[in-house]
């Protein structure tokens, strides 16, 4: 039986619904001595500002059971040396790229954004709204639904490719979520990581030097699939999850419940070939359930999602 894993997220068709994760896939082009990375439905290139950046001071990982605590900083060579140095390769390979992007005033996101929008191998925009926003005295973006409409309403009136939101799971991701499908948003990528800390109790020091970091990992995936149910309850367009996959199970969770898509993010540090084995994981489970299409798992639960969903 011919399996078709080809899915759509709003008007861009891939041919599978994995994606590898911003932040962990670098430009896509690092994992080339592992896979093929044309294999994937998509890249979610790593996070690119108007300026380079070198980040924060180490030590930025931390690894802790079942997962990892970052605070890089969003390092990235800015979107000029993107432009000149990656962009050229990417046009080369046969797989969706999206641009995950930042800033940290809202003018620095549109300025961002509408660069990007001439690049050709650049098919959707992902806007990363969990950076402190310098103009309003250090609120995060994402956690503030104003906020989060005024800045994706800004980049929205600047660009005419697809624009999608990741959302930060801090603060109420179903408002948060309304309103930047309120603002315009084509679709929303659930969740970015959950602040986080360590402490060596040795040094008596932090794990971390910049303190709080972003945990990630198989450690939070409840807590995404179950965003994920939220997100997909609260607006009517694409939701892609995102948080702790590491085989086709975890992917799928995220189908069932309604996400057209999902990414592939801290499981890449431990096993670089996750993605092709999460692709043929995919396949044996739709051959095993007699389906033939990916699209067939898709909101197969939404159906059940009207019953209790309170932990009381």
């Amino acid at each position: 039986m011919e399996i078709d894993l080809k899915i759509e997220v709003g008007k861009i068709e891939l041919k599978n619904p994995l994606f590898l994760a911003s932040g962990c896939a670098g430009y896509g082009l690092e994992f080339e001595d592992f896979f093929d990375i044309s294999i994937v439905g998509g890249v979610c290139l790593k996070g690119l500002s108007l300026e380079e950046s070198v980040g924060n001071e180490p030590s930025r990982i931390w690894e802790t059971p079942s997962g990892m605590i970052n605070a890089i900083g969003l390092q990235n060579i800015g979107i000029k040396n993107f432009l000149k140095d990656k962009a050229p390769l990417l046009r080369k390979i046969n797989t969706i790229f999206i641009a995950n992007f930042f800033g940290h005033k809202i003018e620095e996101y549109v300025k961002v954004a509408k660069i990007l929008e001439d690049e050709e191998c650049i098919k959707a925009l992902e806007m990363n709204i969990s950076c402190p926003n310098i103009s309003e005295g250090g609120i995060h973006f994402g956690v503030d639904p104003l906020l989060v409409h005024k800045v994706v309403k800004e980049v929205r009136k600047s660009v005419t490719k697809p624009l999608w939101v990741k959302l930060t799971p801090s603060g109420n991701i179903k408002e948060t979520a309304r309103s930047a499908y309120e603002a315009g948003a084509d679709a929303l990528v659930a969740i970015n990581t959950i602040p986080a800390m360590a402490v060596d109790v040795e040094k008596m020091d932090f794990r971390i030097s910049n303190k709080v970091g972003g945990l990630s990992g198989p450690a939070i995936h409840p807590i995404a699939v179950k965003m994920v149910y939220d997100v997909v309850g609260e607006v009517p367009i694409p939701v892609i999850g995102c948080g702790g996959v590491e085989n086709a199970e975890n992917g799928i969770e995220f189908l069932l419940l309604g996400a057209r898509a999902f990414q592939v993010g801290t499981a890449l540090f431990y096993n670089p070939n996750a993605p092709v084995e999460i692709i043929h994981g995919i396949k044996d489970y739709l051959k095993r359930k007699k389906l033939k299409s990916v699209k067939e798992v898709i909101g197969r639960m939404k159906a059940k999602n009207k019953g209790k969903d309170s932990c009381s």
